[in-house]
């Protein structure tokens, strides 16, 4: 699939840039970026459940108790 986006002379000189200074096609460092980009918001959003499920039940374990519980000691 080939998507095109618009990009200021300064702003494709800048990702012209990088991608030489690291070796890599202009399209590697596009598809890095971008799919990097939505990692970062899919794990915020997963950590804001997960502290929101923990306000509700602020119960926390030890090692030893997970341990115990899995009957890996």
């Amino acid at each position: 699939m080939t998507i095109s986006i618009r990009l200021s002379p300064a702003e494709a000189e800048l990702i012209k840039s990088y991608a030489t200074l690291k070796k890599q096609s202009v399209s590697d460092v596009m598809r890095k970026a971008i799919l990097e980009q939505i990692e970062d918001e899919y794990d915020l959003e997963v950590y804001e459940k997960a502290m929101a499920e923990y306000r509700k039940n602020p119960v926390t374990y030890s090692l030893e108790e997970v341990e115990k519980e899995l009957g890996l000691s």
